[in-house]
């Protein structure tokens, strides 16, 4: 049985001020975020008896689940802004379903979180913040000075943020969703270019 928490996971891009001089915004296109999910997640899903499917174009495959980016937009001095992702992951137990979908990595606020759009049994409750992200690395960027470029993070750890887990108990009838629960590990690669003056 797969099993998941999503993901969801994870862009932590960011966050980190790069540089004082300025820098050009640019619209980030392509790309993906990989999650390895952790195995505090994996084992809590599986002893509550929780399933969990990639909904397209995401992808799960095990414990490790990919989130295509299909657009966002980055200061590439402070790597501030937020970068999409496409698809989600629904959680299952008995007649309750829980879908999470078109996560957002916003790096705009103290720190970065990722954010989803919440539907339970395809009624949307509205998006709330998913995980939050901690950066273990510096994000490489490459071709800054350039049109077109990338950036690419690795290492990102994503835990349960405090709001998604009191909403994950509630639908659930569970206790076990804990603030800071380790979700796992995640690697994001996108693609840049800056639009034309």
């Amino acid at each position: 049985m797969k099993t998941l928490r999503l993901s969801g996971f994870i862009l932590a891009v960011g966050l980190l001020p790069l540089a004082a001089s300025a820098a050009p915004t640019v619209n980030t296109l392509g790309g993906d975020t990989r999650v390895q999910l952790s195995p505090d997640l994996t084992g809590a899903l599986t002893s509550l008896g929780v399933s969990v499917k990639a909904s397209y174009p995401a992808r799960l495959r095990g414990a490790s689940a990919t989130f295509p980016i299909p657009g966002g937009e980055l200061d590439l001095g402070s790597l501030k802004g937020e970068v999409d992702h496409a698809g989600g992951l629904t959680l299952r137990a008995g007649a309750t379903e829980v879908n999470l979908s078109s996560y957002t990595i916003d790096t705009t606020g103290t720190a970065p979180v990722l954010t989803g759009l919440v539907k339970l049994n395809d009624s949307v409750l509205g998006r709330l913040p998913l995980f939050d992200i901690t950066l273990v690395g510096a994000p490489v960027v490459r071709g800054r000075h350039a049109r077109v470029g990338s950036l690419q993070l690795d290492n990102a750890q994503l835990t349960l943020n405090g709001e998604a887990a009191e909403a994950l108990n509630a639908v659930f009838n569970v206790s076990a969703f804990q603030a800071g629960l380790p979700v796992g590990t995640a690697r994001v690669h996108t693609y840049f270019y800056e639009p034309a003056p």
